[in-house]
């Protein structure tokens, strides 16, 4: 059996088999937590039918063929989501406005006239403090399979429905082993959160402007949980090319790159050639005159 799995499908009987380790064995995390699909196979297929064929112009003949042989495997992902105290000291410049009537001269009618009008101004004075709270939310991939921004993009998860891990929602479903440990996902997850304490400082001080803002952010009392995820892994052929999609088991919302359509080629030919026509025409209007 392979190492990052943590279940896999008998090629004989198509029976899935979970395999429990325990902590002392393995001195791997154990999943605290599972998400569980919500998408079947068949409706997997549907939706991704339906997406295709929203794309005005797909052939359906290419899709009658294509889309019964796509390979759709569902896969529990090892998904890391931390909680963190987050403490900043901060520094910046705040500005407050205020206006000043001015008087100016304008000419109307040829004449000289008087006016007045308010202009803003802005003072501008140092300020520093200090800002924490609890940050979590943020999924980290355990998966070297599923980069960083795949599983952002097929976020979000609702987290109401998780449950606490048995090896009883993996029956019938692949289910990796994490790959990027603890520390690893803990830094990344750091980088985002010590991002969204920036734009929160920045939502927090006060006056009417702000500018050379500076934060210094530390973390302490984290916490973290394994959670399993549900993702769909598709690939399949479409006018000669191979395509991987993933689709989240739980919305069935898709990401990757879906096929050019030919709908959209020809329509950009004729644009073309309708361009080529124009411009041909014009160039033997103005050298013919």
């Amino acid at each position: 059996m392979e190492a990052d799995k943590r279940s896999y499908v008998c090629p004989f009987c198509d029976s899935t088999y979970v395999i429990e380790f325990s902590p002392d064995q393995t001195r791997r995390q154990e999943p605290e937590f599972v998400i569980p699909f919500a998408v079947t196979r068949e409706q997997a297929l549907k939706l991704l039918t339906s997406a295709l064929r929203k794309r005005a112009g797909f052939r359906s003949n290419d899709l009658r063929f294509s889309l019964p042989a796509a390979e759709i495997r569902g896969v529990y992902v090892p998904a890391w989501s931390f909680s963190v105290f987050a403490e900043s000291d901060w520094s910046a410049v705040i500005g407050e406005y205020w206006y000043r009537t001015e008087t100016y001269t304008t000419m109307e009618n040829g004449k000289p006239v008087t006016r007045t009008r308010q202009v803003r101004e802005t003072e501008w004075w140092p300020l520093a403090g200090r800002f924490h709270q609890y940050l979590s939310g943020y999924l980290v991939s355990g998966s070297r399979g599923v980069p960083q921004e795949q599983l952002d993009a097929l976020q979000p998860f609702h987290t109401a429905a998780m449950r606490r891990y048995a090896p009883t929602y993996l029956a019938g479903w692949e289910c990796e082993e994490y790959t990027v440990d603890a520390a690893a996902a803990l830094e990344a997850c750091q980088r985002q959160f010590a991002a969204r304490q920036f734009r929160d400082v920045g939502a927090f001080m006060p006056g009417d402007a702000c500018r050379d803002l500076q934060v210094q952010t530390r973390f302490r009392d984290e916490a973290s949980d394994l959670i399993l995820v549900p993702v769909y892994f598709i690939r399949f052929q479409y006018a000669g090319k191979s395509y991987r999609l993933l689709m989240n088991g739980q919305t069935g919302k898709i990401v990757g790159k879906m096929p050019a359509y030919w709908g959209s080629l020809v329509g950009m030919g004729i644009l073309i050639g309708l361009a080529v026509v124009i411009l041909a025409g014009l160039v033997l209007w103005l050298f013919g005159r």
